[in-house]
């Protein structure tokens, strides 16, 4: 098996299940130490039983990624520890409410904003420096295509993916001249705990699985990848800029 990720750091948030877990589990395989983020414990202790099983190694980091300190305090320990981050992949997010925006309670609306955009705001005021500390450094976002879609009664989710990607694509323009490469992934509709809770009449087996998905990710994540301030949609395999509406 080759590891072109031999020796690079990965940070991945989510990380205790679905595309995350996956991800991680990925990334391992091509030689990438793991910095496993997510609430849950056990989801995390499975993940590092995967990634043990496969030869690989993992730091697990049981966090809420909207604890915003506890995300400055992972830099710091980061940069104690390693002195870099080779690789950041943004996945923790929340569905939020399925309701019409008027039916919405504050507290739905920002804990999805909290979770879906502002932590990841925060991931990359405390990683950009790591990240500038790797010869290639390379951040991917996963976001939905609900985002430009503005589906109904999908209001929190749909408004917060779309404000991560501008976030992403103005951090993507920030760092064109340096060695950060930052993306964004639309893995479209997988068999997720997220996407049965969303879609809760949907047969899970007409769905590709968060392994077939994160097979696609690892090449975002490699030296080799060279662009940046993209849209790199899992269904057909295309990787797309960004135009102003016609």
């Amino acid at each position: 098996m080759t590891t072109p990720l031999a020796s690079r750091i990965a940070l991945v948030t989510g990380a205790s299940r679905g595309i995350g877990y996956a991800t991680a589990l990925a990334l391992a395989k091509a030689g990438a130490h793991i910095v496993a983020v997510a609430r849950t414990q056990g989801g995390l202790e499975e993940l590092d039983d995967a990634i043990r099983a496969e030869g690989g190694s993992a730091t697990l980091v049981p966090l809420n990624i909207t604890d915003l300190d506890g995300i400055s305090r992972l830099g710091a320990a980061l940069h104690e520890r390693h002195g870099k981050l080779d690789i950041l992949v943004g996945n923790a997010g929340v569905a939020g409410p399925s309701s019409p925006l008027g039916h919405i309670e504050m507290k739905a609306w920002n804990d999805t904003v909290a979770t879906n955009l502002t932590a990841n705001f925060q991931l990359i005021r405390c990683m950009e420096p790591l990240l500038q500390q790797s010869d290639a450094g390379r951040a991917v976002f996963v976001t939905s295509g609900t985002a430009n879609k503005a589906s109904a009664y999908r209001g929190p989710y749909a408004v917060s993916k779309a404000a991560l990607e501008t976030l992403v694509r103005v951090w993507a323009n920030e760092t064109a001249t340096k060695n950060i490469r930052v993306n964004l992934f639309n893995p479209g509709p997988v068999r997720t705990h997220m996407r049965a809770i969303v879609m809760p009449g949907e047969d899970p087996e007409t769905l590709d699985t968060p392994a077939q998905v994160a097979e696609h990710i690892v090449p975002l994540c490699l030296p080799s990848w060279t662009e940046t301030g993209k849209f790199v949609d899992y269904k057909t395999g295309k990787v797309m800029g960004f135009h102003a509406p016609a």
